[in-house]
């Protein structure tokens, strides 16, 4: 079962980023390069190992949800800085 998940998250990752890879086929909206496809990649990718590790480390469900709920935060923070910069830092996209 846990390997199966681990399957689950890798192409959970994959089909959440063939969605710009199709809306680039239809769209000049959508401008990413093959570097954003490799960040989104480690982001998503990173974010879902990382809760697989809380559920398989730490006991108390309580603990499991708020330190998922914590990565979630974090990579949403970081994902809408890199697209449009809401703390102005230097990474962000315009």
């Amino acid at each position: 079962m846990q390997n199966k998940r681990l399957i689950i998250i890798g192409l959970t990752s994959v089909i959440l980023l063939l969605i710009p890879l199709l809306a680039m086929q239809f769209t000049d909206e959508v401008n990413w390069t093959g570097f954003d496809f490799v960040v989104a990649g480690v982001l998503l990718l990173g974010t879902g190992l990382m809760c697989e590790l809380v559920i398989r480390k730490v006991n108390k469900i309580k603990y499991r949800i708020a330190i998922c709920v914590a990565f979630l935060v974090v990579l949403f923070l970081i994902w809408s800085e890199l697209a449009v910069g809401i703390f102005g830092t230097q990474l962000s996209g315009q």
